[in-house]
């Protein structure tokens, strides 16, 4: 390691040298630049490039694919060995190993798009989220209501009490994350909605390699390749718009598996560990 980037160490960033290239991924959540770590590397990723932020919009400021949060301790471990318990405190390393234990491990599912009218979904509460807690309300309130629909799911009750009059909407089961992942798996529709600071969910790239139909409202950041409207993904501006999707959906399997379909192929052409390490390592020396 570098005594120059020691202070980024346990920070959710990557900093490492491809020949005489140095690079930044920066996986912050859910959303934070750091220009000092810019000015030092000749390529920076991040993993949300904000449309209307102008520190992303810097020349060197690369948009990654979708991605998210998996079970990697062995790598881990083996990567940073005994620097572990030299440069981080044990109660630190305890809680790192912890998260990646409940985290579910990789794998690129095989394409499977049939699925029964069953929907998984659950969420925080956001504190300074009022559109995205409104829009994923409509969602539950939706599926509840939808007779044709197998509804589990509903919202986490805040630890502070404080739900903002989501009583209705509210689930008192909690779910782990490998839970979470394996209800996801089974559903016909998944909402990609938007995240803190305009940041697009974690979920999204599990959806995709899931060969799940992603309903999702309109991005705020930029991908190296769109996901287009009613081939990979279906967007939507309104909540009124929900039965609209869900008739179409459940009254036409093709359209169903078409959507669903070219989102798992999107996300094995794209967003694999093996695709992401390539187009990183390219966009370096562009």
């Amino acid at each position: 390691m570098e005594r120059a980037f020691l202070k980024y160490n346990n920070k959710p960033v990557i900093i490492f040298r491809v020949d005489d290239k140095i690079a930044v991924i920066n996986n912050d959540d859910p959303v934070y630049f750091d220009q000092n770590l810019y000015e030092q590397v000749d390529a920076y990723f991040v993993t949300n490039k904000l449309l209307d932020i102008g520190s992303f919009q810097q020349k060197k400021v690369k948009a990654l694919f979708p991605h998210y949060p998996i079970n990697i301790l062995p790598l881990y471990l083996k990567l940073f060995n005994l620097s572990l318990i030299k440069y981080l405190k044990l109660k630190v390393l305890a809680r790192e190993i912890y998260i990646l234990l409940r985290r579910p491990s990789y794998r690129e599912y095989h394409l499977k798009t049939e699925k029964d009218n069953y929907i998984f979904f659950t969420a925080s509460i956001w504190k300074k989220e009022a559109e995205t807690n409104n829009i994923r309300a409509e969602f539950i309130r939706y599926c509840k209501q939808d007779a044709r629909i197998n509804f589990e799911g509903g919202f986490i009750p805040r630890s502070d009490g404080n739900n903002f009059d989501f009583e209705d909407e509210l689930n008192e089961k909690k779910y782990t994350p490998k839970a979470f992942s394996k209800l996801s798996k089974k559903s016909k529709i998944v909402l990609n909605n938007p995240a803190v600071y305009g940041a697009v969910s974690w979920r999204l790239a599990e959806y995709l390699n899931q060969s799940l139909f992603v309903l999702s409202f309109p991005f705020k950041i930029e991908l190296p390749i769109p996901l287009n409207h009613e081939k990979d993904i279906y967007y939507i501006e309104n909540t009124n718009d929900y039965g609209k999707v869900f008739d179409k959906v459940l009254n036409s399997s093709d359209f169903h598996k078409k959507i669903a379909g070219n989102g798992k192929r999107y996300f094995s052409k794209y967003c694999t560990p093996e695709a992401q390490a390539k187009y990183v390592v390219n966009a370096i020396f562009e």
